[in-house]
């Protein structure tokens, strides 16, 4: 069964290689092929997850040198829930990305190499296999982005690759901290031998890893890359992004200061604890004001991206079981939902052009079921009940409120009505206002394009994504409380 660990990883990396051969003897094949490798990998990853959920932690250590000298990989119910939420996400993103696109072999072999990247850093119990697998994110992600067609893209690229190395050489500099006082890279060594390291190096290399991280979840002000980055890259791109990439480096974060730093270290230490807390706070708050002020539909979900996160942060800063099993339900939740309204928003440009705020007047004329899903996760990533996203934020708040968190309280029941504010306008502005005429040219524009010949419309495969997303933001809201009881032994152990 542990074999299934590194095949976990593994899978990724040989679909990524299938699809850069396979173009060689027939272009545009790497999509069938990257969908037979996520197939595999969602096999692979919910075997994993049943055996982690009903028998325990998974552990592997790559070439039988035994941890902390070799490099463990380690599935518990936590990681197992990262790499079941990538196998779906992947598998559901190339169903869009079908008539979509982009659809070269290149792009399809780029996109399983970022499943590997982020499945990698879901596993791995070392630190600097994490950071390996941290570049191979990064790098996946920027020419991801940089594969759309207008220069909008290549400049949005470029400035994720310069702020997204910052962050990266940050948490590299951390570990090198981290190392010089203990000769260790494993997470569970290093939280051992860290509690009688000197003092100064612990706190350099947790300000140092949590910062770094902060740029690669786009806590604000450190967010700077995120909206450009959603809003210059393809659909299907976007969508995955902004799905999975900030949600798995959140997943790090969590992982980091409970195994390494330990819940000790954060209750013992104000400044770290005010680290966390802050940027928790400060990106609740600024990231949903500067989501209000957004024309463009994309940034907005961009800029509502920096907030959800800052949830998430502030989740890990209380460090109690609630809060954390909170933290994990809402990361899921957000990859469903945020990935869904970017699946959407491309729908519902590619069916009628409209791309800023002012042009979803009356969408419900134009396209019903794209303002009707977009209303549905639009009300879930509000948190309104039955929806998964009303459940981890009321996970967060109670484990607020059992650590005496009054303040935090306050900004993470505000940040509902912050959320409420700027998607409420989009709402009004689809369902009760007329069609803009100045729109009527934009849906002349899609309906007159082609591609080979083949009309550009939403195709089936996009449709039923996005309703896919809608069902799984309501199925999982009921599920999320069986969950929270499979996840609570696992957020034990690491609190312990």
């Amino acid at each position: 069964m542990s074999d299934l660990v590194a095949l976990a990883v593994a899978v990724p990396i040989v679909g990524s290689l299938a699809a850069l051969v396979a173009g060689v003897a027939r272009s545009e094949s790497g999509w069938p092929v990257a969908v037979v490798a996520c197939a595999v990998q969602l096999a692979v990853a919910a075997q994993l997850a049943v055996t982690a959920f009903t028998d325990g932690s998974i552990r592997y250590v790559v070439g039988g040198f035994e941890a902390p000298y070799g490099i463990e990989l380690l599935v518990d119910g936590l990681s197992a829930t990262m790499i079941v939420l990538i196998a779906v996400v992947s598998l559901g993103v190339l169903a869009y990305s079908r008539r979509a696109g982009p659809r070269s072999n290149p792009f399809y072999a780029v996109y399983m190499l970022l499943v590997t990247g982020l499945t990698g850093m879901s596993v791995t119990a070392d630190l600097f296999n994490m950071y390996v697998f941290l570049e191979i994110t990064g790098l996946a992600a920027y020419a991801l982005v940089a594969s759309g067609e207008r220069g909008r893209s290549a400049v949005a690229a470029l400035k994720y690759l310069l702020v997204g190395t910052v962050g990266a050489s940050l948490f590299l500099l951390g570990i090198g901290y981290a190392y010089i006082d203990t000769g260790t890279l494993n997470m569970a060594d290093l939280g051992d031998k860290l509690a009688g390291a000197d003092p100064t190096l612990v706190h350099a290399a947790f300000a140092f890893i949590v910062v770094g991280l902060f740029i690669k979840v786009a806590v604000f002000p450190l967010h700077t890359w995120q909206p450009d980055a959603y809003a210059g890259a393809p659909d299907s791109v976007s969508a995955y992004i902004s799905a999975l990439v900030s949600t798995v480096a959140a997943y790090a974060l969590l992982r980091v200061v409970y195994t390494v730093f330990g819940a000790a270290f954060l209750a013992n230490n104000e400044l770290a604890n005010a680290i966390l807390v802050g940027g928790a706070t400060v990106s609740i708050v600024v990231g949903s004001l500067l989501a209000i002020s957004q024309a463009e539909v994309k940034r907005m979900l961009a800029y509502s991206s920096v907030s959800q996160f800052g949830l998430v942060v502030a989740a890990i800063s209380i460090g109690n079981v609630t809060a954390l099993m909170g933290a994990a339900i809402h990361l899921v939740g957000h990859a469903i939902m945020k990935g869904g309204l970017f699946l959407t928003a491309g729908l519902v440009a590619t069916e009628t052009g409209a791309r800023n705020v002012e042009e979803f007047d009356g969408l419900v004329q134009r396209s019903p079921l794209g303002a009707g899903a977009f209303a549905a996760l639009a009300i879930a990533m509000v948190g309104i009940p039955p929806t998964v996203g009303f459940a981890g934020k009321w996970y967060i708040a109670i484990g607020a409120a059992e650590s005496g968190s009054w303040a935090l309280l306050a900004v993470i029941v505000g940040s509902t009505l912050l959320t409420l504010a700027y998607f409420a306008r989009l709402v009004e502005r689809m369902f009760f206002r007329e069609p803009s005429v100045d729109l009527e040219p934009a849906i002349e524009r899609v309906d007159a394009r082609t591609d080979g010949g083949e009309p550009v419309g939403a195709s089936f495969g996009m449709r039923a994504t996005v309703v896919a997303a809608v069902v799984a933001a309501v199925v999982l809201g009921f599920a999320v409380f069986g969950y929270a009881d499979q996840l609570r032994p696992t957020i034990e152990v690491l609190l312990s």
